[in-house]
């Protein structure tokens, strides 16, 4: 039976990456895709386990190459998804999770239309605000620039199968781990009734 495809898409700072790390630690059953990015590490990411980081020149080179399931400029750099990283995975039964962004999404919909989509939104724009600030990762800047393109972005929600406000962090990942156990449900039940149907098309008379 072919693996499930899970997108995870969110504006920065509404804190998909931890929902997303929180929900892999209790759900074993789900790969994450490690993406490709162009830009620089920040402090504590380390290279094939937060990103596969590498030069802009590097990225461009790969989607020449059409090295991509989907790819996208995110806040002036480059990220992607490898299709060594999905397509093989899914083909082998496993279920995949892409932590990307809405542009990388809609073109991941488009090639996989039964992929699940979930959008994580903040509880409100200082929320989003102040989660950036504690970060400490970013110049006031880079904050400013992100806050601006957050309101795009959270404009594309309606885009995705579902929606979680990240207001409580136990509240968010808990629907998240119900919304991944709900579609697995859905699938093994499908599969099962489409081998009965086929088991009494087959039977001899």
């Amino acid at each position: 039976m072919r693996g499930t495809l899970y997108i995870v898409a969110a504006p920065s700072g509404a804190g998909k990456s931890s929902i997303v790390n929180a929900v892999l630690a209790r759900d074993p059953g789900i790969r994450l895709s490690i993406s490709f990015t162009s830009r620089a590490p920040r402090p504590g990411e380390r290279h094939a386990e937060h990103y596969n980081f590498v030069s802009a020149a590097e990225f461009e080179a790969m989607v020449a190459a059409g090295d991509f399931f989907e790819y996208a400029r995110v806040h002036g750099d480059w990220k992607g998804t490898a299709r060594q990283s999905v397509e093989p995975a899914l083909a082998a039964g496993h279920d995949v999770l892409l932590e990307i962004d809405w542009q990388g999404a809609r073109q991941v919909r488009q090639k996989v239309p039964d992929a699940v989509s979930v959008f994580i939104l903040p509880p409100s724009r200082a929320a989003l605000e102040e989660r950036m600030r504690k970060r400490g990762q970013d110049s006031e800047e880079v904050i400013q620039r992100r806050l601006a393109a957050a309101r795009e972005e959270m404009s594309h929600y309606a885009e995705f199968d579902y929606v979680i406000v990240n207001e409580v962090f136990d509240t968010a990942v808990a629907e998240m781990c119900s919304i991944f156990t709900a579609s697995r449900l859905r699938r093994e039940a499908q599969a099962a009734r489409h081998a009965d149907l086929l088991a009494a098309l087959l039977e001899t008379p």
